[in-house]
């Protein structure tokens, strides 16, 4: 449809040369649309960019809210854009939402395994590191999400909110129980995107040891929340276990399981299954396999995470 309305908008501002001399109809006067309509796709037209940041730069765009965005290849796609925080200019390319808290890599576990806790498919769907693309910008805190961007978009930063379940697309910033990003341009060492980071450091089991083979780290910078608060969405005998205030991608557990992301914390120890999501497709506690890994550990509430972490989508955004 876009590339129709683009060859109209073409046709009529060059002349119907090929019909003789046509006198083409004004699609603007004094500065407005004769058909609103078609002014809408002319601006979404016009905002085409690769990323957020792009049409912020180039058009000026300031308000946050779902935008036209295209990749290297041409495809076009949809999806929010932060262009408040921080400057603005932040991508939403991906979600990770855990549909059934007490499956154990079961269908909707597309960051981790829809197969079992299978040891021949130790990296499990292989989300991390793939370009498959699933689900709805504006369904991202019902369901997962990742669109072309997370592969496609060359960025420095990332910013990760974490958001009830089910929250409208209006009410993500105020309703975020946890908001931060980086400033460290740590992508650009990897990169520039999660998918490169991840070809880097794959998500599959026994492919390293607790502490000595985590991936990257970047501190970050809180937009909602604290280090404290960040500290106190994980259980309490945890929080001697990690650092908060950072961001930490492709850690390993004791038994090397490996998690793709530790939301606002740096690990020091090695239960990192109970504060990092994501994953690959086996674990030696086929209970640890899923999307939130064993953020509920109902045999050991001290080693659960808060309910309100549980019942979030982790949103991430890269500018």
């Amino acid at each position: 449809m876009l590339h129709f309305v683009f060859f109209l908008m073409c046709f009529l501002h060059t002349g119907l040369h090929v019909l003789g001399n046509v006198t083409p109809k004004p699609i603007i006067v004094n500065g407005t649309y004769i058909n609103p309509e078609l002014g809408k796709y002319h601006a979404r037209l016009r905002t085409l960019g690769r990323s957020c940041l792009d049409i912020k730069e180039k058009y000026g765009a300031s308000r946050d809210g779902i935008y036209f965005l295209t990749t290297e290849s041409g495809s076009v796609y949809q999806t929010f854009c932060d262009m408040t925080t921080a400057g603005g200019g932040w991508t939403l390319v991906a979600s990770v939402h855990e549909n059934n808290i007490h499956g154990a890599c079961t269908y909707g576990d597309r960051w981790s395994s829809q197969q079992g806790n299978d040891r021949h498919k130790p990296e499990g769907e292989g989300t991390w590191a793939n370009t498959v693309t699933f689900g709805t910008a504006e369904g991202s805190t019902g369901d997962d999400y990742k669109n072309p961007g997370y592969y496609d978009i060359d960025a420095q930063d990332v910013a990760v909110w974490h958001v009830p379940n089910d929250k409208v697309l209006k009410d993500w910033t105020t309703a975020a129980i946890l908001r931060y990003h980086t400033e460290s341009h740590f992508l650009s060492e990897h990169g520039g995107n999660l998918y490169h980071l991840f070809q880097k450091y794959p998500v599959k089991y026994e492919a390293g040891d607790c502490k000595t083979d985590m991936g990257p780290s970047s501190p970050v910078v809180y937009d909602t929340g604290d280090k404290e608060s960040n500290k106190a969405m994980y259980g309490s005998s945890l929080r001697g276990e990690f650092e908060s205030g950072f961001v930490t991608f492709r850690v390993f557990n004791a038994d090397k399981s490996a998690m793709a992301m530790c939301s606002g914390v740096k690990p020091t120890g090695c239960d990192s299954q109970h504060y990092c999501i994501g994953g690959g497709g086996f674990f030696l506690e086929p209970l640890h396999c899923g999307d939130f890994t064993a953020l509920q550990w109902t045999s050991d509430e001290t080693k659960s995470a808060s309910k309100e972490t549980i019942e979030s989508a982790a949103l991430l955004f890269y500018r």
